[in-house]
């Protein structure tokens, strides 16, 4: 289920959902007597493609998710380690995002930029809570290194001493995070880092598992920018990559809410 949820799902991301609608209209043009049916397909899949690939149609798209929870102020913070002082232990989570262990590459281009971002963004947070400990999460999927292990490179070379980062290397989706993390923290507080969003589809599963995390998003995709912005004229591959971001969480989703439906776990 797993293998043919990782592989059936990008088929109806943007980009091949519009080549398969043309290539379903190329082959009505030219091996069809259905010209009308294949001209409307070319030109709904061009449509399609045109807009996705426009910024404001993918922020559109995006900005629900991302703006669903805030961002964690300063004073968030400290009311967080007020709140949990007694506790013994404070966790900050932070959910990997994609990896390559290609040795070629330096060791910090080896995360893809989601991960580069929510790792950076939980270590700036530990040097800020005193006696907090990094969770790394992220297993092997199409890589033979779990992404946990090169983010805990990563970490290790940005300063965190070996003591303060555990590493949960077996997960193979973010369910599988929240029920291994579950094992691992307990009943103690959490601070949990991804991407604005994916926090959504993350603090539901978390809270299936019966934690509370304080959610802590980061890589906003959806920035306000003063001036001329020529994003909002042309399309191009960052609006692309936008809708396709919000297409993976809204299908993510989907499938949790059919579970949850359905009764599966």
């Amino acid at each position: 289920m797993f293998l043919l949820k990782k592989l059936v799902a990008p088929l109806l991301y943007p980009v091949p959902l519009c080549l398969e609608i043309l290539g379903l209209g190329l082959v009505c043009l030219w091996f069809s007597q259905r010209q009308k049916l294949g001209k409307t397909l070319v030109s709904l899949g061009t449509l399609l493609l045109a807009l996705f690939s426009y910024n404001p149609v993918a922020q559109v798209l995006l900005q629900p998710l991302e703006q669903k929870y805030p961002g964690v102020t300063e004073t968030a913070v400290q009311k967080f380690q007020r709140e949990n002082a007694a506790a013994p232990r404070k966790w900050i989570v932070v959910l990997g995002g994609g990896a390559a262990s290609d040795p070629r590459v330096p060791l910090i281009s080896r995360l893809s930029e989601a991960s580069r971002v929510r790792l950076l963004e939980g270590v700036r947070l530990y040097r800020e809570m005193p006696g907090s400990k990094l969770i790394l999460s992220g297993g092997r999927v199409f890589d033979p290194v779990p992404e946990a292990e090169i983010m805990a490179r990563v970490a290790r070379a940005l300063g965190v001493p070996q003591k303060d980062i555990l590493v949960e290397s077996l997960s193979r989706d973010t369910a599988d995070e929240a029920r291994l993390i579950k094992g691992l923290v307990g009943s103690d507080p959490v601070v949990l880092v991804t991407s604005a969003a994916h926090l959504p589809r993350s603090l539901l599963l978390f809270e299936k598992q019966g934690l509370k995390p304080l959610p802590y998003p980061v890589g906003h995709q959806v920035k306000e920018r003063r001036g001329f912005n020529r994003e909002w004229f042309f399309p191009d591959a960052g609006g692309l990559a936008k809708t396709e971001a919000a297409f993976h969480e809204y299908l993510g989703l989907a499938w949790l809410r059919l579970q949850t439906r359905f009764g599966g776990s």
